[in-house]
């Protein structure tokens, strides 16, 4: 008998990927080596590692990989500020190179040719997964099942799962697609396809509903060393360790939530709802500690550089030399970044109340009303005639061209050019 090839499959645990595992089976040919990696969902990792060993997986994993994830995914991110089109902090995109990795490494162990994943051909994590893999292991083969079989809806996945004695869910399916992590949670589809509609009060999990907050402001410190945060309220914690209890205080005062219409890499608009309380939070405290150690130049550059790092990640460029390039200067702005932020949740906000650091580049007594410092006021005269001098000649020449010359007109320079 000729040995069947191994596929590595991104496995979730739902009806897509469990009907994948057979479809897989049935119509490539393939032995399905199911991943499921554990990124904060809790006890549905280990019972999705379960259904796919009982649904025909030749094996099975559930990685622990938390900690690397915050440690080496969210934390490197994070010091970059991107925020994607103004509002998302990235949330599922930045988890997808972790998993590819993942994925890539299984293949290498298992000996598998190919990698396969639920991704639709809509969306953009067919493309973070994909161009993750082929950075990593440019041999291996993707197959994308949504992209390729002639299922039309949840109707057609139903009847095959009958078919093929595969668990069908019997509680009532959700009605908007949703991605969870440590990070955030992401809903779409559904009513939420309206940007018209209002997202219902029972949508979110992370978060509390503002209305349901206490009423009551909570203060908090964050400490950060070399751009990311150690400890919170002065306990020290593991990267993932602190990303929950940040997600714990954010989430009870209602902190995180956007609801966003973006677009997707594929070409299209979507509307999505996310909630991210912990990295709200985090984001927040670390622009704060900016404040006092960043020289103007150097901050305002990384924050030119912002949106494009968080395109990359978006998109699915993780593994690309651009995106590692702008890492080292991140990297580097985010070595002076270290200090304490005291923050203030209340009712939905993250309010900055105070910030110090050991490094400051603050001087009080420079800024102050009541004292000089090392400043002489009267510096400042010239400092603006010198900005002003290009507006000054631009608006001399329009005066010129709005007057009437006779033909024989010569400009001459203004006598306050003319003096200097």
């Amino acid at each position: 008998m000729t040995q069947r090839e191994k596929i590595v499959l991104a496995y979730s645990g739902g009806l897509d990927t469990s009907i994948i595992i057979k479809w897989l089976q049935q119509e490539r040919g393939y032995d399905v080596v199911a991943f499921t990696a554990d990124l904060g969902q809790g006890a549905e990792v280990e019972e999705a590692r379960e259904k796919a060993l009982k649904t025909g997986a030749v094996s099975a994993y559930a990685l622990d990989l938390r900690e690397e994830f915050v440690r080496d995914y969210v934390f490197p991110m994070m010091r970059s500020s991107a925020l994607y089109e103004g509002y998302y902090l990235l949330g599922t995109s930045i988890a997808r190179p972790l998993i590819a990795k993942k994925m890539v490494e299984l293949a290498a162990q298992e000996g598998a040719v190919a990698v396969s994943h639920g991704a639709t051909g809509k969306g953009n994590d067919q493309v973070r997964f994909e161009l993750s893999v082929l950075s990593l292991n440019p041999e291996l083969r993707t197959v994308a099942p949504w992209r390729e079989w002639d299922f039309q809806g949840r109707a057609d996945l139903e009847a095959f799962a009958k078919e093929h004695g595969i668990p069908v869910p019997t509680t009532k399916k959700s009605p908007w697609s949703i991605d969870a992590n440590m990070l955030h949670v992401s809903y779409e589809g559904g009513l939420l396809e309206d940007p018209w509609a209002e997202p219902p009060a029972d949508l979110c999990k992370m978060t509390v509903n503002i209305e349901d907050a206490p009423d009551e402001p909570e203060y908090i410190e964050i400490e950060y060393v070399n751009g990311d945060p150690v400890a919170i309220n002065g306990e020290r914690l593991s990267p993932a360790a602190l990303l929950e209890k940040a997600n714990e205080l954010g989430g009870k005062h209602g902190i995180g939530r956007i609801d966003l219409v973006e677009n997707r890499f594929v070409g299209m608009k979507s509307r999505g709802v996310y909630e991210t309380p912990g990295g709200t939070v985090l984001y927040h405290g670390r622009r704060a500690v900016e404040s006092l150690t960043l020289d103007r130049e150097v901050l305002h550059q990384r924050d030119a550089l912002a949106p494009k790092y968080a395109e990359l990640v978006y998109n699915g460029f993780w593994f690309a030399p651009e995106r590692e390039a702008l890492q080292v200067y991140i990297d580097h702005v985010a070595s002076r970044v270290t200090g304490t932020a005291r923050l203030k949740l209340y009712k939905g906000n993250c309010v900055i109340v105070g910030r110090k650091a050991p490094r400051s580049l603050y001087d009080q007594e420079l800024v102050s009303f009541e004292a000089g410092g090392d400043y002489r006021q009267a510096d400042a005269g010239a400092f603006i005639r010198l900005n002003a001098l290009r507006l000054r000649v631009e608006s001399w020449a329009t005066r010129a061209q709005e007057t009437v010359k006779p033909d024989n007109y010569v400009p001459s320079e203004p006598e306050e050019i003319r003096g200097d």
